[in-house]
């Protein structure tokens, strides 16, 4: 018998929590549950899961990124896939290389000054965030993936069978 695929759910709406986990469980996955950073991490060091879905704002407006940095830069993580579960508009991007399209368009756009974007290719699935911290520093964070909040079971499952498959 296959043992069920872990999936580390971290957001600080609970409603969200029990309804994505809800739709997950019945799905065959085993669900931990997180409300923040630091317990996020804590259970992926004890659990080990096979995917992280993170929520973007939790106690800060960038805890999510921070979590999702956290991970991928632990050795025991770096195949950790990672997708942001996010009300934030994610850009299309036709280039392969979306770290480079953002920093593109943050130099050639009239929103230069967005602290955040989200950017997807979808042909390639490469995506990532590039996002400008509370101190004025520009992170990239190469991620597996968004889901839009909300978010439908379909779209849900799609997204993560996209990832894991």
């Amino acid at each position: 018998m296959k043992t069920a695929q872990k999936i580390l759910l971290v957001d600080d709406d609970i409603d969200i929590l029990d309804v994505v986990e809800t739709v997950l469980v019945n799905e065959g996955y085993q669900v931990i549950t997180a409300n923040n950073k630091e317990e996020a991490i804590a259970k992926a060091e004890t659990e080990k899961p096979d995917l992280a879905i993170v929520d973007v704002m939790m106690t800060t407006h960038y805890e999510g990124f921070e979590l999702a940095e956290a991970l991928t830069k632990r050795e025991v993580f770096k195949r950790l896939p990672v997708l942001m579960h996010t009300s934030i508009e994610v850009f299309e991007s036709s280039d392969d290389d979306v770290m480079k399209f953002a920093r593109y368009y943050r130099q050639n756009s009239s929103d230069k000054e967005m602290d955040v974007l989200l950017i997807q290719d979808y042909s390639s699935g490469n995506a990532g965030i590039d996002y400008r911290d509370e101190q004025g520093e520009n992170h990239w964070l190469a991620v597996s993936g968004f889901i839009h909040k909300p978010a439908s079971a379909q779209s849900l499952i799609s997204a993560i069978n996209r990832v894991l498959d």
